[in-house]
């Protein structure tokens, strides 16, 4: 790939997926220019062959796709410092902030500016990333080029807009969730015998295969759950008491309480 990319904002985020772009080979280091005020703390990426810089204009001249990865209470300050900087015959701005609209992100570029807000989540630190993406603007070799970075960093479905709060609490949230499932299958573990080190192992291992079997096979998780619940066995006899002390149901209210306090804030 030619194009050059600006990320702007050099926090884990940021840097995650500078990192993840080169680790992959997706573009070429001296390809990829990655700001932040406090430069030194970003300089080892210098090492990697990967730009670094503290002038966000200067990154904007720089690059074809512009990458947003600040907080959301820098957005708009950003935006307007780079305007004079980015052109939307040029230019694709692509946001990773949580809880900026594209309507907030037009309202300072313009309302024919092309904009893309992404949704990844921590595991794109490993390239593991579920990321969720909308825009609007994009013409078709753009969006195959961003749906094609955010691949080397996960899987990625293209959503409409009004779902990218649920996209969060799912994909984001849900990282926290699984932790916490993982955690307590950790604590049953040493309960029943094991040290630390192994349930952690074991459990985790077996989530991620439970989570291939679903991406890989395409099948509904009940139909997976059918193999090893066998009658009067020890499976069916464990969820059955996880569903007495409102397992499922906890889980989805959780969810629920989630996505409201994201979308009251």
């Amino acid at each position: 790939m030619n194009k050059k990319i600006a990320i702007i904002g050099g926090g884990n985020l940021g840097k995650s997926i500078a990192e993840g772009l080169v680790k992959s080979g997706f573009t070429l280091p001296g390809h990829i220019m990655v700001t932040r005020r406090n430069i030194e703390v970003i300089r080892f990426l210098e090492e990697k062959g990967i730009m670094v810089s503290n002038d966000n204009q200067e990154a904007a001249r720089f690059a074809d796709l512009v990458i947003v990865a600040v907080k959301p209470f820098q957005v708009n300050e950003v935006l307007a410092q780079m305007k004079s900087s980015l052109d939307p015959h040029r230019h694709l701005v692509c946001s990773v902030v949580t809880g900026v609209s594209i309507d907030n992100l037009q309202t300072i570029l313009g309302k024919t500016f092309p904009v893309v807000r992404a949704m990844p989540n921590t595991a794109i630190a490993i390239q593991e990333s579920m990321t969720c993406l909308c825009a609007t603007g994009w013409n078709e070799d753009q969006k195959e080029y961003v749906e094609d970075l955010f691949r080397q960093l996960g899987r990625v479905v293209t959503i409409d807009e009004k779902l990218m709060d649920a996209a969060t609490v799912l994909g984001a949230c849900g990282i926290a969730y699984a932790l916490r499932f993982i955690r307590a299958n950790i604590q049953g573990g040493i309960e029943i015998g094991f040290d630390a080190t192994t349930a952690t192992l074991i459990a985790a291992q077996t989530v991620k295969g439970a989570a291939e079997l679903l991406i890989q096979t395409g099948r509904h998780p009940e139909q997976e759950i059918d193999k090893v619940t066998t009658p009067k066995g020890c499976t069916i006899a464990g969820l059955n008491e996880m569903e007495h002390q409102g397992f499922s149901s906890s889980l989805i209210k959780g969810i629920a309480a989630s996505y409201d306090k994201i979308r009251v804030g």
